[in-house]
């Protein structure tokens, strides 16, 4: 499966399906190259590894205490460090992003999400090195 977003549900836009577009047609072309016998040279790519759910802060209740701070909005894939801001209470305390690392939040404030209790997700940059890659004669 190819998701591609973000975008809000039952929305469709012209930019978010160009891009599942071309990122359908890119891995067709490869197998098309792959089973027309190309070969590939070794490879390193950077990833996002998801490290984690993080809810929203609540209280004993288990109600929402805190938004997504205006900060930290529209900003996945981008690097948060320790001391940023991550949330914004009802009282406009601002709550710090606590981490010993950087992290790469995504799914920020997905309205899909709020029932599972997920204000995002914490992923860590790591890189995937591929081998070389070529169909076996047969």
């Amino acid at each position: 499966g190819v998701e591609v977003g973000p975008q809000p549900q039952g929305v469709a836009r012209a930019d978010v399906l160009d891009k599942m577009r071309k990122i359908v047609k890119h891995g067709l072309d490869f197998v098309q190259l792959f089973n027309e016998g190309k070969e590939f040279p070794p490879c390193t790519i950077e990833v996002f590894k998801i490290m984690e759910k993080v809810d929203y802060p609540r209280n004993k209740n288990g109600e929402i205490i805190a938004i997504i701070h205006p900060k930290l909005q529209d900003q996945d894939w981008q690097p948060l460090k320790d001391g940023d801001p991550l949330f914004l209470t009802l009282d406009g305390e601002v709550i710090p992003y606590q981490g010993n690392c950087t992290v790469y939040p995504t799914f920020i404030n997905e309205a899909a999400y709020y029932e599972k209790k997920q204000a995002f997700v914490k992923t860590e940059k790591i890189k995937l090195t591929a081998k070389h890659l070529r169909l076996p004669l047969s």
